[in-house]
């Protein structure tokens, strides 16, 4: 079998050849949509799918941030366009009003019109999904320009990396994300496989990690159950997996198109003084959430 997956264009054409060739593939990682609504019946995702990224920040905006109205800017990938799509009907739905929705080139060094135009606008929220580097860029320019709405959100993974912070700087600071996994989750072993990186690594696992982790004890789950050790065998096993890991429980179902899909929650979490904190839901938070932010740090 396979497993993997970080870039959701070539986890789909790693994806495409394993099933051609009959092989199972886990996804760790790579979230955008379409790959698990192709139908293929050798691909298994233990990821959340970049569609419901923003389902915890949803219910922030709902109960404490209410926002009237939100600007959107997303590169032209397939995750970009997915996962802003979904963002604007999540929007729409409580009543939020969007009203700039902008595509940029990947890669681009200067930014500064469109959030200049953004800052002309004066929305509530500010909602930016973005690579590591753009992210990073995106969010010094912003501080530039001076575009100060009351919430700042990365919607994509790479704002909740610790590179985001180490880079960013004094730019990251009260900057929201979303992300499937924190150290504060409950789910049996991920305190202890949190305390085992920071000890081995000096630094704190990203999700990524435990996504990976998670997927090796699923692997060696089913390959345990496998009546033969064959491909066919492996796909069978996999489509029983009922388990729960450190990155929370695994179980491959079919809803809407997607098939052999892992439902998960998500969270947000917030840069506070070069720290990651997790602030919603109230269950999992470890600080407060700083509400409005009134201005951006110089």
């Amino acid at each position: 079998m396979l497993a993997g997956g970080y870039s959701s264009e070539l986890t789909f054409a790693v994806c495409a050849l394993g099933q051609q060739k009959w092989v199972p593939f886990l996804v760790n990682t790579a979230t955008a949509d379409n790959i698990t609504e192709q139908g293929w019946d050798y691909v298994f995702r233990l990821a959340t799918p970049a569609s419901e990224y923003p389902n915890a920040l949803i219910s922030f905006m709902r109960e404490v941030v209410k926002p009237k109205t939100v600007a959107i800017t997303y590169p032209s990938s397939h995750y970009g366009v997915t996962a802003s799509r979904r963002f604007m009907e999540y929007c729409k739905r409580i009543g939020a009003r969007v009203v700039l929705e902008r595509v940029y080139k990947r890669g681009a060094d200067d930014f500064a019109s469109l959030l200049s135009q953004m800052k002309e606008l004066k929305p509530d929220l500010v909602y930016v999904i973005a690579n590591l580097a753009d992210g990073v860029l995106l969010v010094r320019q912003a501080g530039e320009v001076n575009l100060n709405p009351k919430l700042f959100v990365g919607g994509s993974p790479a704002f909740a990396m610790s590179e985001f912070g180490k880079t960013a700087g004094e730019n990251s600071e009260n900057i929201f994300a979303t992300t499937p996994w924190t150290a504060n989750v409950t789910y049996p072993g991920a305190k202890r496989y949190y305390e085992n990186y920071m000890n081995r690594f000096s630094s704190p696992p990203e999700y990524h990690g435990a996504q990976a982790y998670a997927a090796i004890y699923v692997i060696a789950d089913a390959l345990q159950r496998a009546e033969e050790l064959t491909p066919q065998s492996v796909r069978e096993a996999l489509a029983k997996t009922d388990m729960m890991t450190v990155f929370g429980p695994v179980k491959f179902i079919d809803y809407g198109k997607k098939k052999r899909q892992n439902s998960l929650p998500t969270y947000v979490v917030q840069w506070q003084k070069g720290k990651l904190e997790t602030v919603w839901p109230r269950g999992v938070a470890d600080k407060p959430y700083v509400f409005p932010v009134l201005a951006w740090p110089k």
